[in-house]
């Protein structure tokens, strides 16, 4: 006797198990019938006038897959990335930045043979000198011609040459600074690992080579001197070249000429007091970005000083009537292997004005 759902008739031959299994394998499943491309017009539209019995079927419109998106995604963002680094570092891969060399300084005092020459009129004291044919300020340090290098371009050069210039200005030329009162204008250009160094030396100024803030500046001791005249006469040279293939390295010999009167006599005749800077400056592709310098040495010589004076804080320069005090420089300890000697030398006679 045949189950509730069974037919009266018993299991058709359609059934499982039927005859119709033979013909399992050419029977169309649904995705087989959506992917056809010719369509039976249902009855309803084959009662229309001239209805044809089957239509085609429009193409269907199939999206680019989830793999192909991922790979255009990522083909795009490699892409971009290397035209972005090709921006940023044009001249080759980017470099581990290596250790900024510390300052090495020398100060040299330069004694007067006699008298310091003196004259109520600056401009009389520099006719009569050799810096007669300087030019004033910044106009007597001049830009060279800038050529590109090997591995840095014509332009990367020029901010080389101008971030040094500007450091030199405001070292030698900036009158707060020379003054004592101020000193960042100097310590914005410095680069930022040198920074400790040139903070230790305003602290803690000691003649021990590297610890001196008159290696690193022009300052004239405000309660020795002030200037007589704001024109300060200039002559000198830069000079490029490559330090290494990641560094630039910009020479600057440079001979700044100043009037000074006393401080505490704003009156009194004036006199000449030079100062010759020889600076080594480093500056690798961080400090053409940022336009700050490395400064490796500094050979400084400055007259008329007094051999027994201390220039490491200050300069003192002797002024109109003085004289050198006898006696040379403070005592070098051969046995200090490190502390520098202490050096003096004498200010040749035609260095000073005839008058």
């Amino acid at each position: 006797m045949g189950g509730p759902g069974d037919p009266p008739e018993g299991t058709p031959e359609g059934g499982p198990g039927g005859a119709e299994d033979e013909y399992r394998s050419v029977v169309f499943d649904e995705s087989f019938v959506r992917a056809a491309r010719l369509q039976e017009s249902s009855a309803v539209e084959r009662m229309a006038d001239r209805a044809p019995a089957v239509r085609r079927r429009p193409p269907l419109r199939r999206g680019l897959t989830r793999q192909v998106l991922v790979l255009a995604l990522l083909i795009a963002v490699a892409f971009g990335t290397a035209i972005y680094m090709g921006v940023r570092q044009p001249y080759g891969s980017a470099q581990v930045r290596r250790s900024v060399a510390a300052l090495r300084m020398t100060v040299v005092p330069l004694a007067p043979r006699g008298e310091v020459p003196g004259a109520a009129d600056p401009e009389k004291l520099f006719a009569h000198s050799p810096a007669a044919p300087f030019d004033v300020g910044a106009e007597g340090i001049p830009l060279p011609a800038s050529r590109s290098t090997a591995h840095f371009s014509d332009s990367q050069v020029t901010t080389a040459l101008t971030t040094v210039k500007d450091y030199i200005v405001r070292s030698s030329l900036h009158p707060g600074v020379l003054a004592g009162r101020e000193v960042r204008p100097v310590r914005a250009l410095v680069d930022s690992e040198q920074l400790d160094q040139f903070d230790r030396s305003l602290a803690h100024p000691a003649a021990d080579g590297r610890h001196a803030p008159t290696g690193w500046m022009v300052r004239i001791d405000p309660a020795r001197a002030r200037l007589a005249d704001d024109r300060i006469r200039v002559f000198g040279t830069l000079r490029t070249t490559e330090a290494d293939a990641a560094t630039l390295e910009v020479f600057a010999d440079h001979t700044f000429v100043y009037a000074v009167r006393p401080a505490a006599a704003p009156h009194a005749a004036a006199s000449l007091f030079t100062v010759r800077r020889e600076l080594t400056f480093h500056l690798d592709r961080d400090d053409l970005r940022t336009r700050q310098v490395q400064l490796i040495a500094s050979y400084v010589q400055a007259g008329p000083l007094a051999c027994a004076d201390d220039s490491s804080a200050y300069l003192r320069p002797l002024l109109a009537g003085q004289e050198a005090a006898t006696g040379g420089p403070a005592g070098t300890d051969p046995y200090d292997t490190d502390s520098p000697p202490s050096l003096c030398g004498t200010l040749a006679t035609g260095a000073q004005p005839r008058v």
